[in-house]
């Protein structure tokens, strides 16, 4: 097991989540939320986190039918994943993230109620769910 520091995104075409997490302990937290439009983010605020927390590995949220066949969005998220790896050289894992957003909403609705349900949350909240998915799946 390995102590890398793994940066996750939850890809959105209006919004990306992002969060933060340690593969020694398994577990990670959210970091922020990035306004997108069509899937592009503001690259200057990507690189700001990416610079600020220095990821060993980046993970990136597939958004797959339920069926485990591709969408448009699943296109999107693949490019968004080579651009992160062309801009900043990270080294990339794609993660199939079917249920990641309802899991969230769930988790912060126990928390909060309804006000806790703001998309921001739930988007960053998305990216633990999928980092410590992930983080399962290599144990």
């Amino acid at each position: 097991m390995s102590n890398r520091t793994v940066m996750g995104f939850d890809f959105g075409t209006k919004s990306i989540g992002a969060a933060i997490g340690q593969e020694v302990t398994g577990t990670a937290r959210p970091l922020a939320s990035f306004k997108a439009k069509d899937g592009i983010p503001d690259w200057t605020q990507i690189e700001k986190i990416i610079k600020e927390w220095q990821p060993d590995l980046v993970v990136v949220g597939l958004p797959l039918n339920m069926d485990g066949t591709e969408q448009l969005i699943t296109t999107q998220a693949k490019k968004f994943a080579n651009r992160l790896h062309g801009r900043f050289g990270v080294q990339i894992a794609l993660h199939d993230e079917r249920l990641s957003t309802v899991e969230a909403r769930a988790h912060l609705f126990e928390r909060g109620g309804y006000r806790s349900l703001d998309k921001g949350s739930v988007d960053a909240a998305s990216a633990v769910i999928i980092l410590e998915s992930w983080f399962e799946q290599q144990f």
